[in-house]
């Protein structure tokens, strides 16, 4: 695994979620904003035995359809932290319009505004990556959660065959990604934090699936629509399918992928 990481913050995140590229995404990933929507929430959801009434804290909620999808689904109680601004105040707005009992707080994942063993599960879901201090982001989970209770995350991570720095260069850079995580160093990061894993999965051929769709999707149905809300700019659309070509690729080698984990606290 490359080691080398890029000077991004939680400012280049909240740039992007502030304005056309966070629009963009929501485009062609819908409100969720992750792999495979709804069913992959669903094959989480059921490997972290999410149960009505539980407290669940959503770590980088964005928009906050997690928090929306577990409370619809599965009668959860949700809360969501999120760094940016906008997409928290989107977050309480379309809570409201979906008749969903929620609270969200504005705050940095490493830094939680929340008291310690509040929690039953901790939730993330392909945001992860845009953390630099992960061993503190999992930390937190591990105070807010009580003892027994649960974490539960998507997220992109490097390959089993491995990025080359300049590889991961590009596209940690084009993604505003400070670093990935890859399968075993989050595997180490969940146990030096006193969790218990119960499955760690590489999801390679679907990740590498779903990057097909959403390349498709903004050339062959799309494309209007993405043009607007990037101001017609035809060469940063050209640039923007480069970058997802060259994700593609990637994945399709073994080297980008998106690994699933469920672990809990001792």
């Amino acid at each position: 695994m490359t080691t080398k990481r890029l000077p991004t913050g939680l400012t280049e995140v909240q740039a992007v979620y502030s304005g056309p590229e966070g629009n963009l995404w929501e485009l062609i990933m819908g409100e969720q904003i992750h792999i495979g929507g709804f069913q992959q929430s669903m094959v989480l959801a059921e490997k972290a035995g999410i149960k009505a009434g539980e407290t669940v804290v959503d770590f980088c909620c964005c928009l906050g359809a997690g928090v929306r999808f577990l409370a619809k689904n599965f009668k959860t109680k949700g809360i969501g932290v999120d760094g940016t601004a906008h997409v928290i105040e989107e977050a309480k707005k379309r809570a409201t319009a979906e008749g969903v009992s929620a609270e969200f707080h504005l705050s940095d994942v490493t830094k939680v505004p929340l008291a310690d063993g509040i929690a039953d599960v901790v939730w993330g879901e392909d945001a992860w990556c845009y953390v630099d201090d992960k061993n503190k982001l999992i930390s937190e989970a591990a105070r807010v959660l009580k003892k027994g209770g649960r974490i539960a995350f998507s997220d992109w991570i490097e390959g089993p065959k491995g990025l080359s720095d300049a590889e991961a260069d590009r596209i940690n850079g084009f993604m505003k990604f400070p670093y990935m995580e890859c399968l075993d160093g989050y595997k180490k990061l969940l146990v030096a934090n006193g969790f218990k894993i119960i499955s760690a999965e590489d999801e390679g051929p679907h990740f590498a699936e779903c990057i097909q769709l959403y390349l498709d999707m903004l050339t062959k149905q799309l494309t209007y629509d993405a043009l607007k809300i990037i101001g017609d700019n035809m060469e940063m659309m050209g640039a923007m399918g480069g970058e997802m070509v060259n994700m593609l690729e990637m994945a399709k080698a073994g080297k980008f992928s998106r690994g699933r984990f469920v672990a809990v606290k001792e």
